[in-house]
């Protein structure tokens, strides 16, 4: 009798083990490439000149071997958990990178850079790269694999591979409505920048179609409004009466709104493109943080939790006891656990979309 019982237990982990794995070993996705801004750069700011870096403690507190990879987060990014999830690696890494094997290539690079949007100017001001050089070094990925694969075996990967563009919250928070005037001068209404903003979307996208891109997943605006630098920037009492800005948030379902409707229309015969939305995961673990285990959603874990980001978060800044009690790291970026929850809330439209 227990040595059925034994078997009978041992054939249910099987089952279960199996059941959390198919799902990778079914995928026929050849690899992840993604474009984009701090959210999922993986440290390609690590190796150009700009101060918008992550790639010293306490960033990366929690990641493998406590290392600064360049992550603005203590630990795990989305897009680490997404190539995880297909079955291709653990961890996404920077292109720029210059250990990265032709076997590291293969599977997916990030290209994103900490700072970028969508309107050139903004990576100016971040001094990082804009998302017309993410698509070149994209464009030079192929050439560099043509020349190791051949252009076959190129075609047939980028064919076969899943994209993530995540970009476009600093052109507000930054540019339109940063310090500098200069796009405020140029387009005096929200919405004619909003507008100038599809264009570049549109351009970006039809530059990924045109390389090869097939399946790409356009992530949207988060709750701008309850980023904690936000709150800080735009509160009558920033310490005191944190509330997230309704204003921004408003601006981001807007824009949000506008990228799900327009973005179907660039789809070409074979290629699907699939807006991802984040707002909502994000907007829910403010508000509902002790569904979550959170205790604090309007400041982050290091330093003050007000302010602080890149250096601004650094060796000498005290962090908060418990991160898991915080749905931020620093004053603009998840933690890993929530960025962990956004990743599950994304996990249908990955499954059908994407891989």
């Amino acid at each position: 009798m227990s040595s059925l019982l034994f078997l009978l237990i041992l054939i249910l982990i099987v089952n279960i083990l199996s059941v959390q794995y198919s799902y990778a070993q079914k995928s026929t996705i050849s690899a992840v490439f993604v474009f984009g801004d701090s959210t999922v750069d993986t440290g390609n700011n690590d190796y150009i000149p700009t101060i918008s870096r992550g790639n010293f403690p306490p960033y990366g507190k929690d990641f493998e071997n406590h290392q600064a990879t360049g992550r603005f987060s203590n630990g795990r990014l989305v897009t680490d958990f997404v190539v995880e999830f297909v079955g291709l690696k653990k961890n996404l890494p920077p292109y720029l990178d210059p250990s990265l094997t032709i076997e590291d290539l293969m599977t997916g690079v990030c290209f994103a850079s900490a700072g970028a949007g969508f309107d050139p100017l903004t990576s100016q001001i971040g001094m990082c790269l804009t998302q017309s050089q993410q698509l070149d070094l994209f464009k030079e990925y192929k050439v560099k694999m043509e020349a190791a694969i051949g252009k076959e075996r190129t075609d047939d990967l980028v064919r076969r591979a899943g994209y993530l563009v995540s970009s476009g919250t600093n052109d507000f928070s930054f540019n339109y409505y940063g310090p500098l005037p200069i796009r405020r001068k140029d387009y005096p209404t929200i919405a004619q920048y909003k507008q100038f903003q599809w264009q570049l979307v549109e351009q970006f996208l039809q530059g990924l179609l045109d390389e090869g891109a097939q399946k790409i997943g356009v992530v949207g605006l988060p709750p701008i409004g309850c980023l904690p630098a936000i709150i800080t920037l735009n509160s009558k009492n920033p310490i005191f009466g944190r509330e997230c800005n309704d204003t921004y948030n408003a601006l981001a379902r807007d824009v949000n709104q506008m990228l799900e409707t327009n973005i179907k229309t660039l789809e070409r015969p074979g290629t699907k493109i699939v807006y991802a939305d984040i707002y909502t995961p994000i907007i829910n673990m403010v508000e509902q943080k002790t569904q979550y285990g959170f205790e604090e959603s309007h400041k982050g874990c290091c330093g003050t939790g007000l302010i602080e980001a890149d250096f601004g978060c650094n060796p000498k800044s005290p962090l908060c006891d418990d991160v898991l009690k915080y749905v931020f790291w620093d004053a603009f970026h998840p933690t890993e656990k929530g960025y962990r929850i956004i990743f599950d809330s994304l996990k249908p439209l990955i499954r059908n979309n994407l891989a």
